[in-house]
């Protein structure tokens, strides 16, 4: 059986992380604690932001959830409903930018709507997160915010989900469905070149995440961190990141923000 190991962030060389152009990053339990973005995690952005280093978030939230985040937080965007809906600040206010026209986004509605009533109906004590009214291109069942469901259940509403039709991931705390070829990755190319107008060359960037839902992030960003509450998650990871924190959530991403600016010569 090949061993399974995830090397400590200060086994990161500096050299590495000069290079670096940017940070991708997710949002629940990578900067946030209970839906809240931690002092650590706002401050590090911050520190980016001011040092040049652009930081676009990748999240499985809604669009009407992550709205006021996009103009709030020192982000460059977020990307919302795992690639469905990109949220910038701009001078005339917020610009959101779709994947998908609305005639296609109108269709696939009527699907996830079916999706989830079916998903309420035939798993016992499923329910809808609670930010399904601001979802747009996408439908969530809570397994771990608000409401807890065991992980045979969390498995059978994923697979529900792909009988729908539907591609289906586990974040931190929801189990995410939709319908489309979108994904983290290919909301990280379309932001990456909406951002700064170069296509996304994956040794440029550091990709921070803390669960299973980050997988696909972790195998194609080389540098690839996770957040230390990633060893929640560790016996259903197939694909490791290259590295984790000490510290959890905003605290663990203030950690590679501190090692990056430092490299670049920051204190």
């Amino acid at each position: 059986m090949r061993e399974r190991r995830i090397s400590p962030l200060e086994a990161l060389a500096p050299a590495r992380l000069r290079g670096v152009r940017g940070v991708l990053t997710d949002i629940d339990d990578t900067l946030t604690r209970d839906g809240a973005i931690e002092p650590a995690a706002l401050d590090a952005l911050q520190r980016l932001h001011e040092s040049h280093v652009p930081v676009i978030a990748i999240t499985g939230r809604p669009a009407g959830w992550s709205d006021p985040f996009a103009t709030q937080w020192p982000v460059q965007a977020i990307v919302a409903e795992n690639g469905g809906v990109m949220l910038r600040g701009a001078a005339s206010g917020l610009e959101r930018e779709f994947t998908q026209d609305v005639a296609e986004r109108a269709r696939n509605f009527a699907r996830l709507q079916d999706c989830a009533a079916a998903v309420l109906r035939e798993v016992p004590g499923a329910r809808l997160a609670t930010d399904s009214a601001g979802r747009l291109t996408d439908i969530a069942v809570d397994h771990s915010e608000f409401a807890h469901l065991e992980p045979d259940k969390i498995e059978q509403v994923a697979a529900l989900m792909r009988s729908h039709g539907l591609n289906a991931t586990v974040s931190s705390i929801h189990i995410n469905g939709w319908i489309g070829e979108h994904t983290k990755w290919t909301a990280a190319q379309w932001a990456v070149q909406r951002v700064t107008g170069a296509p996304l060359v994956a040794d440029e960037w550091v990709y921070v995440g803390d669960s299973t839902n980050d997988q696909l992030m972790f195998e194609r960003i080389p540098l690839s961190v996770a957040v230390a509450n990633i060893v929640r998650f560790l016996p259903q990871l197939d694909v490791l990141p290259a590295y984790v924190t000490h510290s959890e959530r905003g605290a663990g991403f203030a950690e590679l923000a501190n090692a990056l600016l430092a490299a670049r010569g920051v204190r």
